[in-house]
């Protein structure tokens, strides 16, 4: 990360493409440091963080349909390539956009959706929503409350991000079980 500080907006482009499809560095932190430095440009730069990976995104999306199933088999096992492979096929949307949005590593996403030939509109859709609503939630809050905010962020981010999806789901299913007594 060290080295894409002083890159300012370019360098946090750079480490979101790259987090997205290959990198194990999240761009959280460049963009927390870069936006407490500028708390104006805390929206923009929260955008630049998310072109960034949403087309990191599609980067790795192309890694695994061209050839991702031999990089996944050397880096992950047989069986948490099934398990992987039925995830995706029962909840294709629902993982992408969790994995987008939590603190799950990305890139392994974005490569098994183009192993698994993710529909790649979905896939581009969903990346842009779960990746940008992280990532401008972060400017946001920065912009909104400065840098006092940012030990909340440090600390509980991820905790947040956790139960943020975990409601969500819940709100889901909830009006999904709703809906089958209301017709049944």
């Amino acid at each position: 990360m060290q080295k894409f500080l002083p890159m300012g907006p370019a360098g946090l482009f750079l480490l979101s493409f790259a987090e997205s499809s290959f990198f194990p560095v999240p761009p959280d932190i460049l963009l927390i440091a870069l936006a407490l430095i500028s708390p104006e440009s805390s929206f923009y730069l929260a955008l630049i963080t998310t072109v960034g990976s949403v087309l990191g995104a599609i980067f790795g999306y192309f890694i695994g349909l061209k050839g991702g199933r031999v990089l996944l088999e050397k880096f992950v096992s047989q069986d948490k390539i099934s398990l992987i492979h039925n995830y995706f096929n029962r909840y294709e949307a629902w993982a992408i956009g969790i994995a987008g949005f939590t603190p799950i590593p990305y890139k392994l996403f974005t490569i098994s959706a183009g192993v698994f030939y993710i529909n790649f509109l979905k896939f581009v859709l969903v990346s842009i929503l779960s990746r940008g609503t992280r990532f401008f939630l972060v400017g946001g809050a920065i912009f909104v409350f400065g840098p006092t905010i940012k030990l909340y962020i440090d600390k509980y981010f991820n905790l947040f991000s956790i139960i943020f999806v975990i409601l969500i789901v819940l709100g889901f299913l909830f009006i999904r079980i709703y809906a089958r007594k209301k017709l049944g």
